[in-house]
């Protein structure tokens, strides 16, 4: 089946007219020039604020003048990640769909369904005739995925709106009223560097789910830092380890996939032969959840140089202590993940090293200790550790009136209760709300799974439902 053939067509024509637009975080300048054209081409007040926002407005339908005017909120960018074996630029090439059963993919990269499902049902109610709605104010936020800078750079005063929708969660049977904030940690130095004494060493992971680095931070997914991590702390005793490079991860936001690393030892063929019972016992640590990991070590020749033993061990040390994963979770609410950290990318090229590392919290003190106890780490190690990207979590509110009416109608279109929850991920809706504290605020969206991986996918039938719950959510939004 084709993606045009798919219902509700409105959506799907909208979202693969989005996707031919390049959207990467902080390169948005296209689609921003996109959703513009598109809000000005319909007649409709638009406007392009002084970080790239785009505000579209659109009046009440006929009889829903006296309505809470609603804000519909979805941000434009999307990670960008592919496999190793995928030719594929993002800042000049559409993302290539296809259909598989009831799901939507790319070939070999993100999809974009987050959060361009949201932008597309939003686009899908802009240009509609036929829906009723009270005002809407469409704002579409730019670089949510790697610093939220456009919802941070929302100035108060632009939305007149009383309720915001945000249509970025990826489970349709949740209404989502609270999240975590986040905060970057980069740990960095730069090590002198001269010919290695030793033998040379290639180890490459490969093969690993990935995933949302909040929403999938319980899921105990292998992580191809920590993996590279274990074998190089695993030659410390017996070995004079000098490391050449180690390239692993890409996104803050995204569990590493993959990755590799470059070093010499004493006695390659020792080594390798101990790293071989290493290996085994990870294959089996993960045969159950990873069963594409793959791990290659191999002699290897370069003329790179490397970093010396001493401070590669301190290099090491540092990569084994920092935490990776669920550092706390909630003991508020029910399977909820208070506070994790991700460790998303390494990369050492001769002998300038960095670790971005992401971590999240849904309490403000937690997300610093956790922050601070990498800092520690990494920082007995002699590197110089920062702090950047910080954003605030969103507090539940249960009882306010739109969760109320979400729960209604859901129980009556499907005949079940909604889950109303908090998600271990970065939304928008804490940030905003920040300028806007009297607006109420939910989210909710359409079944995705594999979020900002190669895996993404996003459900046929899923998407339908979450339009038809838009639909009446407008249609039923209480007067003023």
């Amino acid at each position: 089946m084709e993606l045009s053939q798919l219902e509700p067509q409105v959506i799907w024509k909208n979202f693969a007219a989005l996707n031919s637009v390049p959207r990467p975080s902080k390169k948005e300048e296209k689609v921003i020039a996109f959703i513009k054209s598109f809000g000005e081409n319909l007649g409709l007040p638009t406007t392009v604020d002084e970080v790239g926002n785009v505000i579209i407005k659109k009046p009440a339908t006929k009889g829903m003048e006296d309505r809470k005017a609603i804000v519909l909120q979805s941000h434009l960018d999307m990670v960008c990640q592919k496999n190793n074996d995928v030719n594929f630029d993002f800042e000049t090439q559409g993302i290539q769909m296809e259909v598989d059963g009831d799901w939507v993919k790319a070939k070999g990269t993100t999809l974009g369904a987050d959060n361009g499902l949201g932008v597309a049902a939003i686009m899908s109610v802009l240009e509609s005739t036929d829906l009723a709605h009270p005002d809407l104010e469409a704002l579409f936020t730019i670089d949510e995925e790697t610093g939220m800078t456009g919802a941070i750079g929302l100035k108060p005063g632009q939305l007149k709106g009383k309720i915001l929708l945000n249509l970025d969660t990826e489970e349709d049977d949740e209404i989502d009223i609270g999240c975590a904030g986040g905060v970057d940690v980069t740990a960095s130095q730069t090590y002198p560097v001269a010919k290695s004494t030793g033998q040379i060493v290639k180890i490459t992971v490969k093969g690993l789910q990935g995933g949302h680095s909040g929403m999938d931070i319980h899921k105990g997914f292998g992580n191809s830092n920590v993996i590279l991590g274990r074998f190089l702390y695993s030659g410390l005793e017996k070995e004079n380890i000098q490391l050449i490079s180690i390239d692993s991860g890409s996104l803050r936001n995204a569990i590493p996939r993959e990755g590799n690393a470059v070093f010499s030892v004493r006695n390659a063929t020792e080594f390798i032969e101990n790293a071989e019972e290493l290996k085994a016992s990870i294959l089996e640590e993960f045969a159950a959840i990873e069963k594409d990991l793959q791990i290659n070590i191999e002699n290897y020749s370069t003329e790179e140089k490397a970093v010396s033993e001493e401070d590669s061990k301190k290099i090491i040390l540092a990569l084994k202590g920092a935490h990776n994963g669920v550092y706390r979770m909630s003991p508020d609410v029910a399977d909820l993940v208070e506070t994790s950290n991700n460790i998303a990318r390494v990369e050492l090229k001769d002998g300038a090293l960095r670790i971005l590392n992401l971590s999240r919290s849904s309490v403000e003190s937690s997300k610093h200790a956790v922050a601070d106890q990498l800092k520690s780490v990494f920082a007995l190690a002699g590197m110089k550790v920062e702090f950047g990207g910080s954003y605030p979590g969103w507090k539940p509110k249960p009882g306010s009136e739109i969760v109320k009416l979400m729960e209604k109608i859901y129980e009556k279109d499907f005949g079940e209760k909604p889950l109303v929850v908090a998600c271990h991920a970065g939304l928008e809706c804490g940030i905003i709300g920040a300028n806007y504290p009297e607006m109420e605020m939910v989210s909710f969206g359409p079944t995705i799974r594999g979020a900002h991986s190669p895996d993404e996918k996003a459900n046929i039938t899923s998407v339908k439902k979450f339009w038809g719950f838009l639909k009446e959510i407008l249609a039923d939004i209480p007067a003023k």
